[in-house]
């Protein structure tokens, strides 16, 4: 992967919308070799697909939450157990294997404190092999992103 390649994924991140023929414009190249470089990238899987950036509150999920969740036990059923579960979730739209205390964060989105309550008694609770379970609430966001930083 090459700058000119990079972007391409800048400009894509920036809207996801552009025709080939504005692509090839916002990246200085002739739309024949944009196109050629841009199925490249898709072929690749560096380029996983498309999709619309929606705004949580407007949709009816106007709570963020961060849930930490430590593990009783490290073995390897444990934790393709609850991996899989997790994966099952669609309230939980991130998880990721952290260090330090914990060892999982997941970012989950709700319509309200109620149905997170209910979330955690009726999914999180049921999955064997859970230690603690620490909660925090995003009360605003400050910066969020979906374009990568340069780098080279």
């Amino acid at each position: 992967m090459d700058a000119k390649d990079r972007q391409i994924i800048a400009a894509l991140q920036q809207d996801g919308r552009l025709t080939n023929q504005e692509l090839s414009e916002r990246v200085s190249l002739s739309p024949s070799p944009c196109l050629r470089r841009l199925r490249l990238l898709e072929d690749a899987g560096v380029i996983k697909g498309y999709t619309a950036i929606v705004d949580e509150q407007a949709y009816g999920l106007p709570i963020t939450v961060f849930v930490r969740i430590r593990l009783e036990r490290h073995t390897e059923d444990v934790i393709e157990a609850f991996e899989r579960k997790i994966r099952d979730i669609d309230t939980i739209l991130d998880c990721y294997v952290m260090t330090g205390d914990a060892d999982y964060l997941l970012r989950v989105l709700v319509e309200s404190l109620q149905d997170y309550e209910q979330f955690v008694r009726i999914r999180l609770h049921k999955i064997e092999g859970i230690a603690a379970i620490d909660t925090s609430f995003a009360y605003g966001i400050v910066k969020r992103s979906n374009v990568f930083p340069r780098i080279g």
